[in-house]
């Protein structure tokens, strides 16, 4: 099974409001029926081994749905907050937010603060919410901060790596996600962790997110452990470089 383990999935949750339009219910009942299959795949993943679980929330370009829409999620994502904390601190799950939170109100500022401070010490799953993320925000938030380290004539322009603007974005201290996974039949990664997931495996499926179940996610895992990351090299390479570490541990 250890080979069909990611240590790290990224995830786009799509199909919340087909969900909920195929049962002639509002959007936001397919939003909460979303929330209920999160907390299945969170569980799963703690258990199975999986290091870090990233869940693409809202996007920077979620402000464009309508108004009562995107006030009604973020009344979910704060009474989530408030009611799942002590769950996951319990669970060992470490919580994170990652994204702007300046057009935040200042009660879910604190609320996702507050469960962040809670849970910082867990080591069972690095759980990561992208709530008003975009890939481009985190890229340029990583540029500005070397170029305003090059302004202060900390470093030379010459000088800059990717390594170095890897380690200024938001997922920096975390493995790059071994497996992508997107819900709801769209092929495309949405401006989600573009730097990120530059090696990473994509796997899309027609589930809409509230049916995407353990079932669902298993089949994501199978289809990712029968998978060979070459990252560059043939495939003999990487067949060669699995030969010599079975042989040195067979040593």
């Amino acid at each position: 099974m250890e080979s069909l383990i990611p240590r790290h999935v990224a995830i786009i949750m799509d199909g919340n409001g087909r969900w909920a339009r195929k049962r002639q219910l509002p959007r936001i009942a397919g939003h909460r029926a979303g929330v209920e299959n999160v907390r299945d795949i969170v569980r799963y993943s703690a258990e199975s081994g999986i290091e870090a679980l990233t869940l693409f929330a809202f996007s920077s370009e979620n402000w464009r749905r309508p108004p009562t829409e995107v006030r009604l999620l973020f009344e979910l994502f704060l009474l989530v907050l408030e009611q799942e904390v002590e769950r996951l601190d319990e669970a060992g799950v470490r919580l994170r937010v990652i994204g702007d939170r300046t057009p935040f109100s200042r009660k879910l500022r604190a609320a996702i603060a507050q469960a962040e401070e809670r849970t910082r010490d867990n080591g069972n799953l690095n759980l990561v919410i992208a709530a008003n993320y975009g890939g481009r925000w985190d890229i340029t938030e990583a540029a500005r901060d070397l170029a305003a380290c090059a302004a202060r004539g900390e470093i030379r322009p010459e000088e800059i790596t990717a390594e170095m603007l890897g380690e200024r974005l938001a997922l920096a201290d975390l493995p790059e996600p071994d497996l992508f996974i997107r819900s709801g039949g769209e092929q495309r990664i949405s401006n989600y962790l573009l730097w990120q997931l530059a090696y990473s495996e994509l796997y899309f499926t027609e589930c809409l997110w509230p049916d995407f179940g353990i079932d669902e996610f298993e089949r994501a895992l199978r289809s990712y452990g029968g998978r060979q990351r070459r990252f560059g090299m043939t495939g003999e390479q990487v067949a060669g470089e699995l030969d010599g570490v079975l042989a040195s541990e067979a040593d």
